[in-house]
């Protein structure tokens, strides 16, 4: 069907009041200006449409691009990254709402400091369909446009994200433009009615005056505007709608243009956040997977390898914790500058830009850790040659709070094509081989071997069977007796976890223990073993010298928690157990890692009456320190000492000295790894107070060490 446009409309109202001119004159000018006011009309009908098109254009963008760079922190539920990148949108003049949402609709994060909404479900009738968008959801009412992005990763959908944005600005700039679009038609009809009272020759030139204007003064500018607006749904923002004119067409017109180019600087802006680290200035982890995506393809077409370092900085946390945030911001900015310099340092000549940092670059990937991308040439060659850079660099003294820090990294190596064909395939090689770099003593490197990923996937079974025996009973808590040395009773025990795999057997503590350190799951360990050791050690009946106390392991992870004193007196008074029967066994390293908060823990812990004991005392550097500041009542002298008791001298001198020290201090002495009849009775001469070891008891269940302290408890009745 042929399409008349408003030019063509014009032209057959005017040939039609050529043929009726005679009869119908006053007519012809009714009819001539209710066109022109449908005219202007349907131009303000399409100015409204246009801009709506563009509003919800640009709340497809910002969804799009916020929703690409929150993947990642959402997975991670990484609150602070997902907060970095929605308040920079939220701070937007059009923008009502952002809203952060998981996979049930729950709100993660809403661009507030406080995120006061976090965890309730999304309100308001466009939220049902919102929280279930498994694509691009555009709602709209009278007031905003609400964009729904949906986050997926690896086809599992996380949740989404949806931004609102306010009609009124838009709207009110359609209906002015509309307005004024009124407005002239009236003004244009008004002429052409007075135009009617001049003789007819005049009418007919005036009539095609009238088409040439309609066709060139207000046709074409409503189509410039109209191709305008398609352009910027497009993204095309730089288009520019050049005008002279004064009138309200051309004051439309130049608003259009001017609307494109704040959207082309707010494209800019959101691209640059999504992109690039705001505290290094680095590429943030979005740009360096696109870049190496770009890197692999071009790899694949032209035989060139790559080589990717996941870089992490050793025990970087201590630096927040005890300098705070600030510092460590501090650290992390100058250890960025001199990884691109130590970059630089191994760049090839001319080496073509497939990554958008001149083929090689080096990226934050996330809090302590940086990845670095190294393009072509003799990968190992360089992987190694950056790699002792990098230490080298982190090595020298960083100014951070006004302190001088010093810190150490571990290193990943992983090629490709020999690793991985795959952007996400290489990344995972690469961090298995920093972690290995780490389980090597951390201050070193790795390249990814085919076994790492067996180790990681055998760790990773544990870890989940570990998390299930902890919700499901599988770990049990055996007790081995501690024993008074000079009466031979047993004064306490100490409390020892077990795990009985289904279908591994026996697990090693120091494995599912160290499995424990890397997931985060050692608190929980630690929870369980006080909670099961004080509902045991209420049952243990008295003794000669009263009833044996319990002693209890303490992990660095609970130690920085500043609730740890309450949580271990809630616990000892559910189960009714004296804080006098309670013993808590902390290392060295637990103070070295953790001493602020541990010196605080431990003190408020020692004034509910609690007894602190130091484990494996003299293997350390600075335990002698330690007794000055740490209020312990007991040091327990490592087996290593124990065992060579009667044959290296120096080993029994360091132990008689570590119990005349103690006896000094007025604290216990307790001696570990008692095997034999011999060193026992050495130990007695040199009037240890209490030993521990298989000589003396093998850890046993609740049950067991009933009978023996039942049987023992009887034998002192009957000496009664």
């Amino acid at each position: 069907m042929l399409r008349l446009g408003l030019k063509g409309r014009y032209a057959l109202v005017a040939a039609t009041a050529m043929v009726v001119l005679a009869l119908l004159l006053a007519a012809i000018a009714i009819v001539q200006r209710d066109g022109d006011r449908r005219t202007a009309g349907v131009a303000g009908d399409e100015v409204r449409a246009l801009g709506r098109m563009a509003l919800e254009q640009r709340g497809r963008t910002l969804a799009h691009v916020l929703a690409e760079a929150l993947t990642n922190p959402v997975y991670f539920v990484d609150l602070e990254a997902i907060g970095d990148f929605t308040r920079p949108v939220l701070s937007e003049p059009d923008v009502r709402y952002v809203l952060v949402f998981d996979a049930k609709g729950r709100i993660l994060h809403d661009g507030s400091s406080a995120i006061a909404a976090f965890g309730q479900s999304m309100e308001g009738p466009m939220s049902g369909q919102a929280a279930l968008a498994a694509s691009t959801l555009v709602q709209s009412d009278a007031s905003l446009v609400d964009v729904t992005e949906p986050l997926f990763l690896g086809g599992q959908r996380l949740g989404g994200v949806r931004i609102g944005l306010s009609r009124e600005a838009y709207d009110r700039a359609a209906e002015q433009a509309a307005a004024a679009l009124m407005r002239n038609a009236d003004r244009v009809a008004a002429e052409r009615l007075r135009a009617l009272a001049w003789p007819l020759a005049g009418l007919l030139a005036l009539i095609g005056f009238g088409l040439w204007l309609v066709a060139t003064k207000l046709v074409r500018p409503i189509r410039a505007i109209a191709a305008h607006a398609r352009a910027l749904e497009e993204g095309r923002f730089q288009q520019h709608l050049d005008t002279a004119r004064g009138d309200e067409l051309g004051d439309l017109m130049r608003s259009m243009s001017a609307l494109g180019a704040s959207l082309a600087a707010h494209d800019r802006d959101v691209r640059r956040l999504a992109y690039v680290d705001s505290l290094t200035g680095l590429p943030n982890r979005l740009m360096l997977r696109e870049a190496l995506a770009r890197a692999m393809m071009v790899g694949r077409s032209s035989g060139t390898g790559l080589a990717l370092l996941f870089i992490d900085l050793d025990d970087f946390k201590r630096i927040n914790d005890t300098l705070g945030h600030d510092a460590g911001d501090e650290a992390l900015a100058q250890v960025a500058h001199r990884l691109e310099s130590r970059l630089a340092a191994v760049r090839l000549p001319a080496q073509p830009d497939v990554t958008g940092s001149a083929g090689d670059m080096v990226a934050r990937f996330g809090g302590d850790e940086f990845v670095a991308l190294l393009f072509g040439g003799d990968l190992r060659a360089r992987a190694r040659q950056f790699a002792e850079g990098v230490f080298e660099a982190v090595r020298e003294p960083l100014a951070a709070g006004g302190r001088s820090v010093h810190l150490n990294a571990s290193i990943g190596i992983t090629l490709f094509p020999d690793d991985g064909d795959d952007p996400q395939g290489l990344m995972k090689c690469g961090d298995i081989a920093m972690y290995e770099a780490k389980q090597a003593g951390k201050n070193c490197y790795r390249y990814f071997t085919p076994a790492m990923t067996r180790v990681a996937e055998e760790r990773l079974h544990l870890e989940h069977d570990l998390r299930q025996a902890l919700a499901g009973g599988g770990l049990a808590v055996h007790y081995q007796p501690i024993v008074e040395l000079r009466s031979g009773r047993i004064a306490g025990a100490e409390a020892l976890l077990r795990w009985g795999h289904p279908q591994r057997g026996l697990v090693p503590p120091m494995l599912f223990v160290g499995i424990a350190e890397d997931f985060g799951l050692i608190a929980e360990l630690g929870r369980f073993a006080l909670e099961r050791a004080c509902a045991d050690a209420v049952r243990w009946p008295d003794g000669q010298g009263g009833a044996p106390f319990v002693s209890v392991n303490l992990s660095v992870k609970q130690l920085r928690d500043p609730g740890l004193p309450r949580e271990i007196a809630a616990t000892l008074a559910r189960h009714g157990l004296p804080t006098s029967r309670l013993h808590v066994e902390l290392t060295e390293s637990a103070l070295l890692d953790s001493e602020p908060l541990a010196l605080t823990a431990l003190a408020e812990m020692r004034r509910l009456g609690i007894r602190i004991w130091l484990d494996d005392f003299g293997t350390g550097f600075s335990g002698l320190s330690h007794l000055r500041r740490v209020p312990v009542d007991g040091v327990k002298i490592d087996r290593s000492f124990v065992q060579d008791l009667l044959s290296d001298r120096e080993d029994l001198a360091l132990t008689s000295a570590i119990m005349a020290m103690a006896g000094s201090l007025g604290i216990e002495a307790i001696a570990e790894g008692v095997e034999t009849e011999a060193q026992l009775e050495i130990l007695r001469n040199l009037r240890c107070d209490l030993g521990q070891g298989f000589f003396l008891g093998h850890p046993v269940p609740q049950e067991e060490l009933l009978a023996v302290l039942a049987v023992l408890a009887r034998g002192l009745r009957a000496e009664g």
